[in-house]
């Protein structure tokens, strides 16, 4: 398997994982509440596929330094920041929100699912914007495991 294939698949799962959420979204507005369960749950698996993809290319591969102008490397690192911020913050509420959903604490899950939402909606958008950067109109910088990283090999 070509491995430079891996983020744009690992990318393409966390946009799935947004777009079940909307779905998800539309459907308990509508009062489909197995309907929006299911959905919730698939919008999970989503996730959780994009992040061990993730993670086993940072641990075995690595992660890709930003190949744009070094003008510009500044921003990209803060925006990259960010969006790992966010990414952090959805995935602790996702797992909160699915949490107090199957445990029928509706109360905390209806005010934490929309939030909830909004923040993995940023983070999805966010991070496709990253994938962009670092792929698409750029050609990525250095890639170093972080298994590399550590041994020093």
């Amino acid at each position: 398997m070509n491995i430079e294939i891996l983020p744009t698949i690992s990318t393409t799962f966390i946009v799935l994982s947004a777009i079940t959420v909307a779905i998800g979204w539309v459907q308990i507005a509508q009062r489909k509440i197995e309907a929006h369960k299911k959905t919730m749950m698939l919008a999970a698996v989503f996730a959780i596929i994009f992040f061990t993809i993730y993670m086993s290319r940072t641990v075995f591969i690595g992660n890709t330094s930003f190949g744009g102008p070094d003008e510009l490397k500044i921003y990209y690192t803060i925006f990259l920041i960010f969006h790992v911020t966010l990414a952090t913050t959805g995935a602790v509420l996702g797992l909160l929100t699915l949490y107090t959903g199957y445990q029928d604490k509706l109360k905390i899950h209806r005010k934490l699912g929309p939030v909830t939402s909004i923040v993995w909606f940023g983070t999805a958008i966010t991070g496709v914007a990253v994938y962009v950067l670092l792929y698409v109109l750029y050609k990525g910088g250095e890639t170093t495991s972080l298994i590399k990283a550590i041994l020093g090999t």
